[in-house]
């Protein structure tokens, strides 16, 4: 080969190269595969947590970066930070100096800050069956959810849920609230909405630490909810868990009244319409410094809005000290700037909403001050779905491409047969009574008749997975129709594009560029003249 064509191929392979590894470098150029970075350890949300689980798998697959993370709940992360056992911590709600149920006030005396993480829904997953199919289209107004948890209603055939649901013969069987027996953000964040719109009836305030109702129980983290709740005994149940649970378990979550009169679900789209009217604290000389204000959002009067959509937070160090140092504030950096961009392209799949460009560059700010760190967000490189270069903060354009409503998802005397969440099958709308299997239900799994469920509805048997009081399988296997998952939820790998392809084309030019100057060296000796015979 001669010096100018392996230049060329050189170069051609240099261009190829670049080309191909482009998609996995455009967070930014200091999140490379070439960096060494040494582990941190993170704990506390579960709200957050089937979305952390995703991105530390990602970091760890792309870019060799260890993160590990221990979901206990909010107030348990709040804590291990406060004493200095891991590197960040995961919470919805900020540190309690004041805590309204009279635990001990947390005063940390590490330097922190507060960065957004991910959005999304506190949503109500529930078992429920008519005539003996599974119930996937139940609508629930904001009363009506408190007075449940309250355990002020405890029938499902009682007249304020029927109100809420036309179409459907509500059963005569008892309501068993499920909720958190630890200290958790999703408490917290449905404790405070309870507080600050029927404040009649929850007079407890906020609280991390959910009293549970007399006619309920409590399991621990949102494994633990999510897990008795999608079990042949949790029929009649209902429990609060962050939107991606119900996802995975494929089970439905009630649809909720807002303010405009219509029923909705979390959805990415939902929960990002209702976070434009999200206030955030920008003193930065308040303790609370960059966390949420949420009472805009519960009054969003936007028809496609949830009403208890909120997000949670990476509670960062600023200072190197203790068990943190500048190399881990170089991981720590890392991480959090994919997580702030590339991490969230696939919120929606895992069951959240997307952060917008506002609650990124607020999170670009706390970037900067993380030891070892120390850069923010270009926000014209930071793969992020909800903005485009050039776009406002104030525009999220997931939240601007968000469709509206239904009709039939209107308060009033009709009622949307589609179900919701893990369980998408429509709900086929019938007259009679419940004694006849009439109102409105889907199929449970099994039968393969109309109105089965797909995805949704859990088939009882020998394929039911079994769970543990903290949610955690003991034998079985999730069924093929439904039934809670317990493994982390894995986003589908992306088809091959040309980036890929250009990365093949450019390991079949390094293999000629390495086999070329043997082959042509053969040729030259196969192409010299045969010397003559010596005689």
């Amino acid at each position: 080969m001669t010096r100018r064509l392996r230049r060329a191929v050189t170069a051609a392979l240099a261009l190829a190269l670049a080309v191909a590894v482009a998609p996995f470098a455009s967070t930014s150029a200091a999140v490379s595969a070439g960096t060494t970075y040494v582990a941190i350890t993170g704990s506390g949300s579960t709200w957050s947590q089937n979305a952390l689980d995703q991105w530390r798998k990602n970091v760890s697959t792309a870019y060799g970066m260890t993160v590990n993370y221990t979901g206990n709940g909010s107030t348990a992360g709040r804590t291990d930070f406060i004493n200095g056992s891991v590197d960040f911590a995961i919470s919805e709600i900020p540190f309690q100096a004041r805590p309204q149920d009279g635990s001990a006030p947390e005063r940390p005396s590490r330097a922190y800050a507060y960065m957004p993480i991910v959005a999304g829904g506190t949503s109500f997953m529930y078992n429920l069956k008519i005539g003996g199919k599974r119930v996937t289209n139940l609508r629930l107004s904001g009363d009506v959810i408190t007075k449940i948890f309250l355990g002020q209603i405890t029938r499902w055939n009682d007249k304020a849920i029927t109100a809420d649901n036309p179409a459907l013969a509500m059963p005569d069987k008892a309501i068993t609230p499920i909720v958190r027996s630890d200290g958790s953000g999703t408490s917290a964040q449905f404790t405070l909405w309870m507080s600050k719109q029927y404040s009649s009836l929850w007079k407890t305030g906020m609280t991390s630490q959910f009293p549970t109702p007399r006619n309920g129980k409590a399991q621990a983290g949102s494994l633990g909810v999510a897990g008795y709740v999608s079990q042949t005994y949790g029929e009649g149940a209902i429990g609060y868990v962050e939107y991606s649970y119900a996802l995975k378990s494929g089970f439905p979550v009630a649809k909720v009244l807002n303010r405009a009169g219509y029923y909705i679900e979390p959805t990415a789209d939902s929960v990002a319409v209702a976070l434009l009217k999200a206030q955030i604290n920008t003193d930065p000389n308040s303790p609370d410094y960059l966390t949420q204000i949420l009472d805009g959002v519960y009054n969003n009067d936007d028809r496609r809005t949830y009403p208890l959509s909120s997000y949670s937070y990476m509670i960062v160090p600023t200072k190197a000290e203790g068990i943190f140092t500048e190399k881990k504030g170089q991981t720590l950096g890392a991480f959090a700037q994919y997580v702030l961009c590339q991490g969230q392209q696939r919120a929606a799949e895992l069951g959240y909403s997307p952060l917008p460009m506002n609650l990124v560059l607020a999170g670009s700010d706390q970037l900067k001050r993380i030891p070892g760190w120390g850069k923010g967000i270009d926000t014209s490189n930071c793969d992020n779905p909800t903005f485009k270069p050039g776009d406002s903060p104030s525009n999220n354009q997931v939240a601007l491409k968000a469709p509206q409503p239904q009709a039939c998802d209107k308060q009033g005397p009709t009622q949307c047969a589609t179900g919701t969440a893990g369980a998408k099958t429509n709900t086929p709308v019938s007259s009679g009574n419940a004694a006849s299997g009439g109102g409105a239900t889907s199929g449970g799994a099994g039968t393969g008749s109309s109105g089965g469920a797909a995805t949704g509805g859990s088939a009882a048997g020998t394929g039911d997975p079994v769970y543990d009081a903290n949610g955690a399988l003991v034998s079985g296997q999730a069924a093929s129709v439904g039934g809670a998952v317990a493994t982390p939820f894995t986003a589908p790998t992306p088809a091959w594009g040309p980036a890929q392809w250009l990365m093949v084309a450019a390991v079949v030019l390094l293999l000629a560029l390495i086999a070329a100057p043997a082959v042509a060296m053969r040729h030259r000796r196969s192409s010299r003249p045969t010397p003559p015979a010596s005689r």
